[in-house]
């Protein structure tokens, strides 16, 4: 980390300098040497010993000069390439060890390297002042710097290593003679390694594949790379023989560094082919690609010759697919062949999939995410989850879906019948279990796990179809779109309508997460007129279908929702720190709005109940899976609290309501709202073994009239009222969250 943040680039610009004008001057030479003494040689007439040796001579004394000026261009490239990057990367490392570490208030160490990696230590120098103790967003954040600084080291080492490389093919062995390997660019010298790695395949040493998975992760998003590459490989039955082998070879056996290595593999390759498919890069691979491989996907590709149950294109497909932000015109006709055959066939690809075997990651998943990877299915809809506009197209109602043939073929003239959202959200859908664990080998909630690998990634597609960013995002969603926002009311109709479906759904985290994003919308939806609260984009309309709101939701849909969603940990806890952010924001507008003390009060009140409404129904379905269910504890739903940080940032970073989106004020201000969200709800039940549900859910009921204290002091006093108005104004909105905390337990349930 120090010699690359320390070194002196400036003298690396000079060479390339200087090797800018040796090109110059040896093209003027190798021009100069074809017209003048080769045109001259050859129009000679030449006989005897001389025909025979001195016009050869002559040839390849021209010949020597082009060779001279091809080797000093690809080296002049190579280096101007590996200059330009290697600035980028250092003046990203300056700020991260400069800036950003001051910001965090944490030291930076360089401890060298260990077996070739940098290792970074980043720490928070001791305070007399404090106990040094430090909350975990600080902890990861620091963490996240260090990780940072370790990957800027990495490209740079990759990009001296793969100078270097060039530099010494470029040369060749031969002191005496010109014409060695030539390169257009870095790019190109470092595509050429990866593919003459990628022709050994199987047979690669761990060395060697640490090489070529490093040449690939840092190049996967580089279209010129990532196009050549697979160009390279022969097309896409190739590709798909590479890492079908590199695949079950890597996942075989129990060697842990050799599956490290295949799961970097997967990763790389598929973050590589969503950027060579990506039509909006140039250059890209073309459409032919992907008709191929839909027509591969129900084709045996023999990966071992004679073995019996070879797999399925779209088996080893899916594995790539798992990874990487892909365009809606590769991706989708694919998503749509796959999920036409598990309409008509549920268990099409599950019956050549292995007998059960020890080591369950064996096959083309080797992350061993969601599923052992034989039904592509969870494999295209992780891929949707990770490819927000594809996955928004996908399951829009205004999508016109195109009927395939098994082939892959378009069925010309042919109708599905249904939507993707309705097929894959219906009640009696059959998922397969994606595993290799055998009959009976697992029990009763083993098998509930198998069987919800699929729900899992359906969950995770539905979450990039309706924030725009990919599943687990961490950073801010665009506005919602006019698609995103129909498929969320879509989706609070469907499970609103019938909540038990969502029972055990591992789905839930991720409906969690989309609630959040939309929380305005849903506070909204509880005040009875969607349009009396600012949603981040368009509207998803989730108040009842009364009155001239005839696009609404049916009766108790949206309560009935949040009820069934709010029994899983984390998405309890990303709507409860959402609904705290969007409170604080909407009373920070009413006080912010008012026209006079009577009026403010009046206006708070209005504003804080549909937030305890959504605190009352989040209770109630906590203590549901903890006294009645039994799915969770207190420490879980504790955890869950942990996400605070992130909602809170982000619904305060949409810049939707009264609070400043930047400079301290914000600061501040998001700080107050996620101490308030973690004190506040943090409980713990076992400390008490007596107290029963109803104790228990009253203990809530009063923390949660306290955050809406907390939110609307903390306003009251920033908009310049005076301490006793500011409690007064507080006391008021407590009180009106405590009323409204009862109809949100009775809305989910408790009478």
């Amino acid at each position: 980390m120090t010699d690359l943040a320390e070194v002196d680039l400036s003298k690396l610009e000079a060479s390339v300098a200087d090797w800018k004008t040796v090109v110059g001057r040896l093209k003027d030479l190798a021009d100069r040497a074809e017209r003048g003494l080769q045109a001259k040689a050859e129009s000679a007439r030449w006989t005897g010993v001389n025909s025979d040796v001195t016009r050869a001579f002559v040839g390849k004394t021209a010949k020597e000069f082009r060779d001279a000026h091809a080797e000093a261009d690809s080296i002049f490239k190579v280096l101007d390439d590996a200059h330009t990057e290697l600035v980028g990367i250092q003046k990203k490392l300056k700020t991260a060890i400069g800036s950003e570490a001051t910001e965090l208030g944490v030291k930076v160490e360089d401890y060298g390297n260990q077996d070739g990696a940098a290792t970074i230590h980043v720490f928070f120098p001791h305070d007399r002042t404090t106990d040094d103790s430090h909350t975990q967003d600080e902890l990861d954040k620091a963490h996240g710097l260090a990780t940072h600084i370790a990957n800027l080291v990495a490209h740079a080492q990759e990009i001296d290593a793969s100078v270097t490389r060039a530099l010494q093919k470029s040369y060749g062995k031969d002191k005496h003679d010109f014409g060695h390997e030539t390169y257009a660019s870095l790019d190109d010298a470092e595509q050429q390694r990866a593919t003459e790695l990628a022709k050994l395949g199987p047979k690669m040493s761990d060395k060697q594949f640490t090489e070529f998975n490093s040449i690939m992760k840092w190049n996967a998003t580089d279209a010129d790379f990532t196009t050549a590459f697979y160009k390279s490989l022969g097309g896409p039955e190739k590709t798909l023989e590479f890492y079908g082998r590199m695949s079950l070879d890597g996942t075989d056996g129990d060697d842990k560094s050799r599956l490290a290595l295949t799961r970097q593999l997967q990763h790389n390759m598929g973050t590589a082919l969503a950027t060579a498919t990506d039509s909006h890069n140039k250059p890209h691979l073309s459409d032919s690609w992907r008709s191929q491989f839909m027509r591969l996907g129900t084709k045996s590709i023999e990966l071992e010759p004679g073995a019996m149950n070879q797999p399925y294109g779209y088996q080893i497909l899916g594995g790539l697919l798992r990874y990487g932000e892909y365009d809606p015109k590769f991706i989708n006709p694919i998503a749509e062949h796959v999920v036409q055959l598990h309409h008509k066939d549920p268990n099409f690809f599950m019956m050549n999939k292995p007998e059960s075997r020890a080591d369950l990651d064996y096959g083309f998943n080797p992350s061993g995410k969601d599923g052992a990877g034989y039904d592509p299915l969870g494999s295209v809809l992780e891929g949707l989850g990770h490819s927000p506009a594809a996955a928004e197209q996908f399951f829009s109602d205004s999508y016109t879906p195109t009927v395939y043939n098994e082939d892959g073929t378009v069925a010309h003239g042919k109708s599905l019948g249904y939507t993707y959202f309705d097929e894959l959200t219906k009640k009696d859908f059959k998922w397969p279990a994606d595993t290799l664990e055998g009959p009976g080998a697992a029990g009763d909630e083993d098998m509930k796990r198998v069987h919800g690998y699929g729900k899992d990634a359906l969950g995770h597609a539905l979450e990039a179809a309706t924030t725009g960013v990919p599943y687990g995002s961490d950073g801010p969603t665009p506005p919602h779109s006019e698609k995103g926002a129909a498929i969320f009311h879509n989706i609070v109709e469907r499970y609103g309508t019938s909540p038990a479906d969502l029972d055990d759904s591992p789905m839930r985290d991720s409906l969690g997460n989309i609630t959040a994003d939309y929380m305005r919308d849903v506070q909204g939806g509880f005040k009875g007129d969607p349009s009396t609260v600012a949603t981040h984009g368009a509207s998803a309309n989730l108040g009842a279908a009364v009155g001239n709101n005839t696009g609404g939701l049916p009766p108790e849909a949206l309560k009935n929702f949040l009820t069934a969603v709010g029994k899983d940990p984390d998405a309890n806890g990303a709507i409860l720190a959402s609904q705290q952010a969007v409170t604080a924001e909407l009373v920070n507008g009413a006080i912010k709005d008012g026209q006079g003390y009577g009026y403010v009060s009046d206006n708070v009140g209005n504003e804080t109940q549909p937030g305890a409404r959504i605190a009352g129904i989040m209770a109630q379905s906590r203590g549901d899976a903890i006294y009645d269910d039994k799915i969770a504890d207190d420490a879980k739903f504790n955890e869950g609290l942990g996400t605070a940080d992130k909602w809170v940032g982000r619904i305060i970073g949409m810049g939707v309501g009264k609070i400043p989106v930047a400079g301290d004020a914000v600061g501040w201000v998001t700080e107050d709202i996620q101490e308030s969200v973690v004190s506040n709800y943090t409980r713990d039940s076992s400390a008490q073994a007596s107290m029963d549900k109803d104790t228990y859910i009253e203990g809530q009921q009063a923390s949660s009239a306290q955050a809406i204290y907390d939110a609307t002091k903390s306003g009251a006093l920033e908009a310049g009222y005076s301490a006793d108005r500011a409690d007064t104004l507080a006391e008021h909105a407590k009180n009106e969250a405590l009323a409204s905390y009862g109809l949100g337990m009775q809305g989910a349930g408790r009478k």
